[in-house]
């Protein structure tokens, strides 16, 4: 028997036919190395790379620990919240809850989700029911601990996943606050791909006494993964990320912008292409996210177009591409965004579009990779020269339609230019058959002794005047 097999962790029966159900054997570097520490109930600090399991390494080991408060009682009093797993996207909450209920498909350990964009009353119905395992993000969770439908007192497990998000400043009064609320007893367990030296520093403030765990060089990126950097210029990116999905025969692929105002331009630019496309991003509702996410799953959407709230965690099986049609500002997202390919082992390809100027940011992602990264130069196809765009909302493609199009528009010109011609003004000039008096001569008067009819005359008065 295999020293990485699921069995050799001797979990509960429900847990081992859930695994079991799932179809997992074996388990993943990360898997084997964490899971008995998280068991031995100590504090970790996971670096792995993403898709390779990480949710499991904590979901799993947490539920073993959990099944000794495990009760079928109905009173909520009895299902205190005892683990806390904190996520940075809607997306990623939603994704590791799913997982978790499928762990916990056979035990009485109750789990529930709650995040920002969806309406408040279901999540209060469900924890006012009572839950052990509570999967968040933390602007939502804090509106729930201040309504009082959260209480956070008997929490004994806090994960932060996607940790070096979570401690970063934008999420980091959340979490301190979120911190303030549980018991100081307590495991923490933080897991992510990517960990810069100030988020280690910062986070051993959270931990005590962690176990260091990094089962591949840090900030590595999946061998798995074919990649490439090409320069392209700004307005040939549609054009060449077109041309990569035809030569390559792309059925699903990924593609990231830096802005929500380009991943919307950028989707409906696709779609006018004829390639099936949505925009996904942090302006949109919650239920259109979901539904976005949903339809690229079953295959309804060639190119799912995202910001990087997309970047981290979803775990999409068999997408055989991603494409960075901007470079990313942060160098750690371009390890998360290329994570969504080549999953589980599986090949993939990934392809960064690289602009005039974007020397900087490629810079950046090589100190990150610490490699040196070739930027090779795209050629283009020959029956296909480089198109025209007319404004912004249409594309010249093909010379024969350009030649038409030329030739429609000089006879256009021609016509419009006979149209102009006014036979009146052709005419030779002819002086007048007779010569009239002007209108302000006719009566003979002077042009400055006229009275208007509408002025009435000026009243004569008497007046004396002194002799002399």
């Amino acid at each position: 028997m295999s020293e990485s097999a699921f069995s050799k962790l001797n979990l509960a029966e429900p847990l081992a036919r859930a695994v079991a159900e799932m179809g997992y054997e074996s388990m993943t570097p990360i898997q084997a190395q964490a899971i008995p520490v998280v068991l031995a109930g100590k504090d970790v600090m996971g670096a792995a790379q993403t898709g390779t399991g990480k949710t499991a390494a904590f979901a799993l080991p947490l539920l073993q620990r959990l099944l000794k408060h495990e009760n079928a009682s109905t009173s909520p009093a009895r299902h205190p919240v005892r683990a806390l797993v904190l996520l940075p996207t809607r997306e990623l909450a939603d994704q590791v809850a799913q997982q978790v209920k499928l762990y916990a498909k056979y035990t009485n350990v109750r789990s529930a989700v709650v995040f920002g964009g969806m309406d408040m009353k279901p999540q209060t119905a469900e924890l006012k029911r009572g839950v052990e395992v509570l999967v968040a993000t933390p602007g939502r969770l804090l509106d729930h601990i201040e309504a009082k439908n959260a209480v956070l007192n008997q929490v004994e497990y806090v994960v932060l996943d996607e940790a070096d998000r979570m401690l970063d400043i934008g999420f980091l009064p959340d979490l301190q606050r979120i911190l303030s609320y549980l018991p100081k007893q307590r495991t923490t367990l933080l897991f992510s791909a990517t960990f810069s030296p100030e988020i280690k520093r910062l986070a051993s403030s959270y931990l005590q006494d962690p176990v260091t765990i990094e089962v591949s060089r840090p900030n590595s990126t999946a061998t798995t993964v074919e990649q490439h950097f090409f320069s392209v210029p700004e307005d040939d990116k549609r054009r060449a990320l077109r041309q990569i999905v035809r030569q390559r025969a792309i059925s699903q692929a990924f593609v990231f912008v830096n802005s929500k105002l380009g991943c919307a331009r950028l989707a409906r630019s696709l779609e006018r292409d004829g390639l099936k496309a949505v925009a996904m991003h942090g302006d949109k509702s919650q239920d259109e996210r979901l539904k976005a996410l949903d339809a690229f799953k079953r295959g309804e959407v060639d190119l799912l177009v995202a910001t990087d709230v997309a970047a981290r965690g979803l775990d999409i099986k068999d997408v055989p591409a991603v494409f960075n049609f901007d470079v990313p500002f942060n160098p750690e997202d371009y390890i998360h965004r290329i994570g969504r390919t080549g999953r589980a082992g599986a090949s993939g390809l990934a392809v960064t579009l690289v602009g005039p100027g974007d020397a900087r940011l490629v810079a950046d992602v090589e100190r990150l990779l610490k490699r040196k990264l070739e930027i090779e130069p795209l050629e283009y196809e020959e029956d296909r020269p480089r198109g025209r765009i007319n404004d912004g909302r249409r594309a010249w493609r093909e010379q024969g339609d350009d030649e038409d199009r030329r030739e429609r528009f000089e006879e256009r010109r021609r016509e419009s230019r006979q149209q102009a011609v006014d036979p009146f003004f052709d005419k030779p000039y002819q002086p007048p058959q007779r010569e009239e008096a002007p209108a302000w001569e006719a009566s003979g008067k002077p042009a400055g002794n006229r009275v208007s009819a509408n002025i009435k005359p000026k009243r004569k008065v008497a007046a004396l005047f002194k002799s002399q």
